[in-house]
């Protein structure tokens, strides 16, 4: 806070045409303080309604949900609501009604020093997982999110898991959607990669990269920066698509995501174009025809209704497994069919594999059959017991009884042989 004094004095020396830094450093106080200052509406001079005044409940209720919510992120959202000013005039309009919480626990200090690094066109791909550790759909979730270096324009592949197998599928996946690939790959020392604590490729990642003909890159330990791009890439999609990404199942994610990258990612302003533009120029390799063939294995628990759920479709099994019975499902990339197995390594059942997310059951005639013929069987026309008879014990239930308590059974008379004995006598 300044006193009146310096009050008055920022502004004389303002109005004799002094820099902001200037005065700064002639009262040594901050240059964010004096411009500040400066922008003070004066005392006794009524402030305009601001533009955002009509969108104030809007934009209160978006800071409850999400206190870190990019300006970005609300200019975009408040277009489609008619919101037709600048993005710089929403910022400091935000600034101006102090909508947004201060959130103590994100202040920091000190200064990070950083420099950028130059990144030739087509020659660096960067990789790097985003964690979803939770989801609407109640599973953790990993986004393998790939960036070009020199252009920026990432895309991203959601995954249930980090094992090598679902690196490769999400790289080749991230690799199509991007239409090629750079001539080196950059990623740390990620699991599925490189060998735990050190910088030497798993064998399989190294057949992988030999596949598509590129360079792999690892990062040294605690050398976060040497991927920036990707860092930020990260930073980006996190709060930019997933914190206000309105998805109920891994299908939806990765259709919003794609969506995502293309209609807002891809338009983001570089230099004298965008994104989309900067990235039409890199010179990519061209993908083979198919990818890396890798098998994903994964365990699974079969349902009631003796189906497997594999990414986004159900498959059938033997009615006899419906329960809780675990079993392995194995599929390579590139390939039409998909198997499982049961845990001792028994193979149980083959299937066509479905698109990813396409939500579809695939059950041979055998398991519907049998699944028919498991329910049939157990089908039944008799009405429910009635629970509220009653029902005594009965005589085997009283014999037991008396058993237990060391008593003699009472002889039981058989009156039809009591009667024979009755007629002899006459």
């Amino acid at each position: 806070m300044l006193t009146q004094e310096e009050d008055v004095e920022v502004h004389a020396l303002a109005g004799r045409g002094w820099s902001i830094s200037a005065i700064a450093r002639h009262t040594g106080r901050d240059r964010k303080t004096v411009r500040a200052c400066l922008a003070r509406v004066p005392v006794g001079r009524e402030r305009p309604v601001s533009v955002l005044e009509p969108f104030r409940e809007y934009l209160e209720a978006r800071f409850v949900d999400d206190p870190h919510v990019l300006a970005s992120v609300l200019f975009r959202e408040l277009g489609g609501l008619g919101f037709d000013r600048s993005y710089p005039t929403m910022t400091r309009e935000l600034r101006a009604l102090g909508l947004r919480p201060r959130c103590e626990c994100c202040r920091r200090g000190g200064v990070d020093v950083t420099t950028e690094i130059d990144h030739p066109p087509g020659e660096e791909l960067q990789f790097d997982w985003l964690e979803l550790e939770q989801t609407p759909w109640g599973e953790p979730a990993y986004v393998l999110v790939g960036v070009l270096s020199h252009s920026g324009r990432c895309r991203g592949v959601l995954s249930e898991g980090q094992t090598g197998a679902h690196v490769i599928e999400c790289l080749d996946g991230v690799l199509r959607r991007l239409g090629g690939s750079a001539k080196r790959w950059r990623t740390d020392r990620m699991a599925g990669v490189v060998y735990p604590g050190s910088d030497r490729l798993l064998p399989e990642f190294a057949a992988c990269a030999k596949h598509y003909g590129v360079q792999v890159d690892v990062c040294p330990a605690r050398r976060a920066k040497r991927k920036g791009v990707v860092e930020a890439a990260v930073k980006y999609v996190t709060r930019s698509w997933w914190c206000s990404a309105e998805v109920a199942t891994p299908a939806q994610a990765q259709a919003g995501l794609d969506r995502f990258c293309v209609e807002v990612a891809d338009l983001r302003p570089r230099g004298a174009g965008t994104v989309a533009q900067l990235a039409g120029s890199e010179p990519l390799l061209a993908l083979p025809a198919a990818p890396f063939p890798a098998e994903i294995a994964v365990e699974r628990t079969v349902s009631r209704s003796a189906q497997v759920s594999f990414q986004g479709n159900r498959y059938s099994v033997p009615a006899a497994l419906a329960g809780a019975q675990q079993v392995i499902v194995r599929a390579r990339l590139g390939a039409e069919a998909l198997e499982i197995f049961s845990a001792a390594g028994v193979l149980l059942a083959s299937h066509r594999r479905a698109p990813v997310g396409a939500g579809q059951l695939v059950r041979c005639a055998e398991h519907a059959a049998g699944l028919e013929a498991a329910v049939l069987s157990i089908f039944t026309t008799r009405p429910p017991c009635r629970r509220k008879q009653n029902r005594p014990p009965g005589e085997a239930a009283l014999a037991a009884a008396a058993r237990l308590r060391g008593e003699q059974p009472a002889a039981v008379i058989d009156l039809e042989r009591y009667a024979e004995l009755a007629e002899v006598a006459r």
